[in-house]
């Protein structure tokens, strides 16, 4: 009888911790994710009010001007945007020291054309693949991935990249939780290449 007793007294006890480990497993997750929810939207602010979709949305006209594409937001430049040929001579110290195509995606200067990459989480073509740490890499360096080619003009890495850690990991939140469109970005042209 005593042993009866014993065994219900444990499984109780059992029940009783599992149930606790089980509700506290929810609170952290319900905090992470209140947690997340914050960053994120920490992340969106910045991307905003910093004027990522200045250049990395492509634009669509509206009765106040141009507008960043709501179906487009982040993709960057275009895979078949065509570019307009820029007039010889344009570009130079003593002349323009750049040129923009219609919706700020596509850029040329002294250093070639340069295109605005796809901020979106595609795996693919976008930064889905990217880590947080090749994300703040990136931005302190100038560098694609942290380790590539350089990051080219207009893109303001010199100045992003001396926001604060828990900033930039802000902003790559938000990124990768937007939706992942799938845009091949062209790799940059260099001074003289085709089209420049």
């Amino acid at each position: 009888m005593r042993s009866k007793f014993y065994r219900s007294v444990l499984f109780t006890a059992v029940m009783a911790g599992m149930f606790l480990l089980h509700n506290s497993a929810f609170t952290e997750s319900g905090q992470e994710k209140a947690a997340n929810k914050e960053l994120i939207a920490r992340g969106r602010y910045i991307v905003t009010t910093g004027g990522c979709h200045d250049c990395h949305s492509p634009k669509t006209m509206s009765p106040n001007g141009p507008i960043p594409h709501p179906m487009k937001l982040l993709s960057g430049h275009q895979a078949d945007a065509e570019l307009p040929e820029v007039p010889e001579g344009v570009i130079a110290p003593d002349k323009w020291g750049a040129l923009a195509n219609h919706d700020l995606t596509a850029w040329v200067g002294m250093w070639g054309i340069s295109f605005a990459a796809n901020l979106t989480p595609d795996k693919a073509t976008g930064i889905g693949a990217w880590t947080e740490e090749n994300w703040i890499k990136a931005l302190r360096e100038g560098k694609h991935l942290g380790t590539g080619r350089e990051i080219l003009p207009p893109m303001p890495w010199q100045v992003i990249g001396r926001m604060t850690d828990e900033d930039l990991k802000a902003m790559f939140a938000y990124l990768q939780s937007i939706k992942p469109i799938r845009n091949v970005v062209p790799q940059p042209i260099p001074p003289g290449g085709k089209g420049h």
